[in-house]
């Protein structure tokens, strides 16, 4: 049914809210959520879905304009990202909209009873009774809708009447399925949903059933604007949570194992004579891995994906079978893996680092653990007479590859010497910092920092979305300030592209920020900041970017 200004379901429309430029819509059924709120009188409103953002809102029908009408002259009123997406989405919709109804799924639930559709037509067909149709109306209820029940029979034209109405609802609905799925999401219990089903056969209406009638044969005529959020900002719950479990990652470049980077060019590097093992060829690990062969050292490799040794042993390194073996062939192994518990099941697994001869040999662990984690690991391996350092490493991939990483060590001295060539190779500086457990506490605070920091900026970059602003524009003003950093613009671009490969792993970011919090825990200090960004990675982790680059963070600050 279309309206005085005729304006139908599923109509394409320019709605405008106030504060915000005109947005691509479409006239919608209410979905549950959108709550229903106080009206003004003679202001017609409706129920508008945006394109783009995916939400709801009730707009005046002053607000609203045809699309295709409008569109020529509505394209350049705002040149925001989530504009163009917005304009792109409904072009897509016009050519298939079937491809979108899985998206207006929630609009179901409350799609008009084709009953109750008839007789409104009929009673406002009958002009003696179209006047006593009102919030108050004491015509008789019908025992199943609750709306007014037909006083007449129908036949002939009004029956070919009822029939025209029936075809032109969006979806073929039996009626009786109707009223029942109705009355059962309206009370919002399963285990209710017979007895329910027992008044519509009975005829005995139930109060809830009632209110519920009553409440969706209300029209709502009006709504204060300046009461309701902005229009982009009531995402509804239920496109959270129909999202999917897992988003597909951006395929990471395999590495070029031909190339030797400019910083690795640049520096005499006498290789030492030690024998290097390296378990663990993921995103840091293969760059790393790299740099040591280019510069000369002797490495033997192992994963638990066997096939990424290929290209290392191509380029000269040796494979082991276990990481035990890795021990036995080599002076000092290397480990850098996901997270703590990788790294102790390397050690402690079986053929792990335990139970090779360890006596002499020396163990650096890079892997970003907690400080008890690493004082568990360094004890065990001076048990049996091995040597321990821990190395933490600050850097992405690509300084991975450059060979430009920032070492954080603490341990033994010499062995922290023994390994110097090895560092000059991968990092352009190292610091020694005393006794176990130093060096991954500092590498905890700088990842607190940096996630807090990536977290502001894209949270930063959502806001600037929302108000109309260009992002790449503040981007550009953010790197003429003194916030300006290497790791803020290069993150705010792959936010603007809307593209994350993997430099570091969102999950892994998350990972430290919670190691970091329990570190807190553990010395009373609160850090209040650092567990709400904590809760942000959650959720994206949760939306499925765990693997995608920590900077798809704004997949979350979105929302």
């Amino acid at each position: 049914m279309t309206d005085g200004k005729g304006y139908a379901v599923n109509d394409l429309v320019w709605a405008k809210m106030k504060g915000f430029s005109p947005w691509p819509g479409r006239i919608s059924q209410p979905p549950p959520e959108l709550r229903r709120i106080a009206v003004k009188k003679n202001i017609p409103v409706k129920c508008i879905f945006f394109f783009g953002s995916n939400n709801y809102a009730w707009i005046e029908e002053t607000q609203i304009k045809p699309y295709q009408e409008f569109k020529e002259k509505l394209l350049m009123s705002c040149k925001s990202a989530g504009f163009k997406e917005a304009v792109q989405q409904i072009e897509e919709y016009i050519v298939n909209p079937q491809k979108f109804e899985p998206l207006f799924s929630s609009e179901q639930e409350n799609r008009p009873d084709p009953d109750v559709e008839f007789n409104k037509l009929r009673e406002a067909a009958d002009e003696s009774t179209a006047e006593e149709v009102s919030f108050n109306n004491t015509t008789p209820k019908s025992p199943v809708t609750g709306d007014a029940a037909p006083t007449t029979p129908v036949t002939g034209k009004k029956s070919a009447a009822k029939k025209k109405v029936r075809a032109s609802l969006p979806i073929k609905l039996n009626v009786d399925k109707v009223a029942s799925t109705t009355k059962v999401r309206s009370i919002g219990a399963k285990a209710k949903a017979a007895a329910i089903e027992a008044d519509i056969v009975s005829s005995t209406p139930s109060p809830k059933r009632k209110r519920k009638a009553l409440n969706d044969s209300t029209e709502v005529s009006s709504l204060d604007l300046d009461t309701f959020s902005p229009v982009r900002r009531n995402v509804p719950v239920s496109h959270l949570l129909n999202r999917p479990v897992t988003v597909a990652r951006p395929a990471t470049p395999e590495i070029d194992m031909s190339s030797v980077s400019n910083a690795l060019q640049s520096r005499n590097i006498q290789a030492s004579t030690l024998k290097f093992g390296f378990l663990g060829l993921g995103i840091m690990g293969c760059g790393i891995v790299k740099n040591l062969l280019n510069s000369g050292h002797s490495v033997v490799v192992w994963n638990r994906t066997a096939t990424k040794c290929r290209k290392f042993q191509e380029a000269g390194a040796e494979v082991a079978d276990t990481p035990s073996d890795v021990i036995e062939m080599t002076d000092v192994t290397f480990s850098c893996v996901s997270d703590p518990q990788v790294a102790k099941d390397l050690v402690f697994g079986n053929c792990g680092v335990m139970s090779a001869n360890l006596v002499g040999k020396g163990y650096v662990e890079m892997t970003g653990v907690d400080p008890e984690t690493s004082q568990d690991i360094a004890e065990q391996i001076i048990s049996k007479g091995g040597r321990y350092l821990e190395a933490q490493i600050q850097g992405s991939k690509n300084q991975a590859e450059e060979g430009t990483l920032i070492i954080l060590a603490a341990g033994e001295r010499l062995l922290f010497e023994e390994c110097q060539t090895c560092f000059e190779a991968i990092s352009r500086n190292s610091f020694y910092l005393g006794d176990v457990g130093n060096a991954t506490k500092m590498n905890l605070v700088l990842q607190t920092i940096s996630g807090v920091t990536l977290a502001g900026i894209a949270e930063g970059l959502a806001l600037a979305d929302r108000a109309g602003l260009q992002q790449k524009d503040v981007l550009e003003v953010l790197e003429l300030t003194n916030m300006s950093s290497e790791m803020l613009l290069q993150k705010g671009n792959a936010i603007i592209k809307g593209e994350f490969p993997t430099h570091q792993p969102l999950k892994h970011m998350q990972k430290d920020l919670k190691l970091a919090l329990a570190m807190a825990d553990g010395l009373e200090q609160s850090l209040p900041i650092t567990a709400a960004s904590n809760e942000v990675y959650k959720h994206a982790k949760r939306l499925g970017y765990g693997s995608h680059d920590a900077s798809a963070v704004y997949v979350r600050a979105r929302f």
